[in-house]
Parts: C-alpha cells; sequence; structure tokens
C-alpha cells in the first residue's frame, strides 16, 4: 500500500504523485486514469528497486489538514 497525492495540474490534467517514492509521479485526464498511472509507475519503480538490489522506502508519510 502507497499513499498517493492527486490534484488538478495544467490544462485539465489530474497529477499523481507517491510522496514515499519521488521519482513516481504521472498524470492523466482523469482522476481514474492518473490512479491507473501512478499505480503502474509504482510498479514498475518497485521492480527496478528489487533488480537492483537497492532498499525499497517504507511509506511513512501522514497527511495533515490546516485551516489557515
Amino acid at each position: 500500500m502507497r499513499q498517493v497525492i492527486i490534484y488538478p495540474g495544467e490544462n485539465g490534467y489530474w497529477v499523481a504523485q507517491c510522496p514515499s517514492l519521488p521519482p513516481c509521479i504521472s498524470q492523466g485526464e482523469t482522476k481514474e486514469e492518473a490512479i491507473a498511472n501512478i499505480k503502474e509507475a509504482i510498479e514498475l519503480y518497485i521492480e527496478l528497486l528489487q533488480e537492483e538490489g537497492r532498499v525499497i522506502p517504507e511509506d511513512q508519510v501522514e497527511t495533515v489538514m490546516l485551516a489557515v
């Protein structure tokens, strides 16, 4: 399980990124497409880390809502 942040980007696209895996960022025309794309990016990145014998970072991200 990984936490993913999704937000509106430029030109009507949705951006998705995984804070615990900084190289993993993607986008899509819809939220659903952005989620599918980031899932694929995460899977491929973790596979690459495993192939290279590198440590897979833990997902230790917390989110907090602030009133400003």
